[in-house]
């Protein structure tokens, strides 16, 4: 008995030992990866709500209201102490208290104790004022302002798509993933138009030539541009069509559309020109003003939006718009976030 006495000793010791090894790992794996919470703003609950029922989680509790002097108030309704949040809150509608109130909501979440504050920000509000022009010498760079003020609420790292400048991505000292919704365009143009292969794409503007020229690439198709002069904003002054679209289908590719004065007058230059058909496929789909009625009257097969911003309204007050969703894919971004896995993929793949 006495040789195995030691045998048993030295095997219960390691046994301890290895069990102490994997309580430090899990432990320290917890406090590296926090539980997740993901809350929605007001801005669009159905992209919220579509993304956690991907991740198979529940929606975060939060009540938000507002004072009677319009005073935006956030409660959010269970703890975060220690959890990895995700605040989805879109630069539409009431831009300026949507975006107040996903400051709030980060600051509410930051000094409760949450150990990540991710703002997932689908279309980024301010982005069109990414830089001054020779003849604007006293305008405001607001979207650097607004990354400041997220800095400065608690967000600790940010999740948006397609923004109108990449080089918004340097105003912020926190990591910003810029996701792309290029490989859900491709997926849409293969699925719904039958004679892609015939097609030409097309950008409204010389800034969206790399946007484009990507797409071209990847359905090996050709491209060309729309030259346009403006004379201040939202009003162009002058056209011209670089690239020959006599007899091919051409889709107009942007990144947003407001009051779709641009895309309407470059739908006509095309059909001018020769196209016998005209897509238009936007990643922001914002229809301010008088864009609805203009896309009615216009000749477009169709128009063709991401869920970046609410749709619903603007399809049933115009039968040409069509929306892909995108909720699959800033999903994954929260899980790949979450998991410390590599955001990459989804430059180039949809996620099934």
């Amino acid at each position: 008995m006495e040789p195995v006495m030691p045998v048993l000793s030295e095997a219960i010791r390691a046994k301890s030992l290895l069990r102490a090894n994997l309580e430090s790992s899990s432990s320290y794996l917890r406090s590296r990866m926090p539980n997740i919470k993901v809350f929605s703003g007001t801005s669009h609950p159905d992209l919220a709500q579509r993304i956690v029922d991907r991740l198979g989680i529940d929606l975060g509790k939060v009540v938000t209201k507002k004072f009677s002097n319009l005073e935006t108030c956030v409660e959010i309704g269970e703890s975060v102490r220690g959890e990895d949040v995700y605040i989805v809150q879109s630069g539409s509608g009431e831009i300026n208290d949507n975006l107040m109130e996903l400051l709030i909501m980060i600051n509410a979440c930051k000094i409760a104790s949450a150990s990540r504050v991710t703002a997932v920000i689908p279309c980024f509000p301010y982005a069109r004022q990414d830089k001054k022009d020779k003849w604007q010498s006293r305008a405001p760079i607001s979207a650097k302002l607004v990354a400041n003020m997220l800095s400065v609420a608690g967000a600790d790292h940010i999740i948006t798509m397609d923004l109108h400048a990449s080089q918004i991505q340097g105003f912020f000292d926190i990591p910003v993933d810029n996701l792309y919704a290029e490989p859900a365009v491709l997926k849409w143009i293969r699925e719904n138009i039958p004679e892609w292969r015939n097609s030409i794409i097309v950008s409204p503007d010389a800034g969206g030539a790399k946007r484009v020229t990507s797409i071209a690439d990847r359905l090996n198709v050709e491209f060309a541009l729309i030259h346009k002069e403006r004379k201040k904003a939202n009003e162009v002054a002058a056209m011209v069509l670089v690239g020959d679209v006599k007899d091919r289908i051409a889709i107009l590719v942007d990144d947003m559309a407001d009051t779709c004065g641009t895309i309407c007058h470059a739908a006509e230059k095309l059909l001018e020109a020769g196209a016998t058909k005209v897509y238009a496929i936007l990643t922001h789909g914002i229809f301010s003003g008088p864009a609805i009625s203009r896309i009615n009257n216009a000749c477009f097969e169709a128009v063709v939006v991401t869920n970046t911003i609410p749709q619903e309204q603007h399809m049933k007050d115009c039968p040409r718009i069509q929306c892909i969703d995108v909720s699959m894919m800033f999903a994954e971004a929260v899980r790949r976030t979450h998991n410390g896995e590599s955001v990459s993929y989804l430059f180039s793949n949809v996620p099934y």
